[in-house]
């Protein structure tokens, strides 16, 4: 998500940093979620237990948006900080009511269902390479 950036100006430096430094955990959240879905060799694994890992990253990520908030990059930060929202908040209601899906088609569904609201993590890194100049 974050390739290689021409120079920053010094004042964003440290928010590209911070946000370089949640990717790993963003990424390892979303691959893991994935991991329900059946292959042509695996059975998937069960969806509660990715679903507990997927809302652990996500908390993590939560914990270090604040490093990178900027005036430069408030409306990336809001539509991010409400994407993790809502995801974390998709994954409570999945875990706590138990609607668990219906066949693969549901659990593909239910996957995107949850990761789509991270898409504006995306956005924030190119508005990261656009400010590089």
């Amino acid at each position: 998500m974050s390739p290689r950036r021409r120079r920053l100006p010094e004042h964003l430096e440290a928010p590209a940093r911070a946000f370089d430094d949640l990717l790993p955990a963003l990424e390892r959240a979303r691959a893991i979620l994935t991991e329900s879905v059946p292959g042509t060799r695996l059975p998937g694994r069960p969806l509660a237990e990715t679903l507990s890992e997927f809302e652990e990253g996500l908390r993590e990520v939560r914990g270090g948006m604040d490093a990178w908030r900027s005036p430069d990059l408030e409306p990336e930060w809001d539509a991010c900080s409400r994407g993790l929202d809502q995801s974390l908040a998709l994954a409570d209601r999945v875990r706590t009511v138990g609607a668990h899906p219906e066949g693969f088609e549901g659990l593909v569904g239910l996957i995107g269902d949850l990761l789509s609201p991270l898409d504006p993590f995306e956005r924030a890194a190119t508005r990261f390479r656009e400010l590089g100049g």
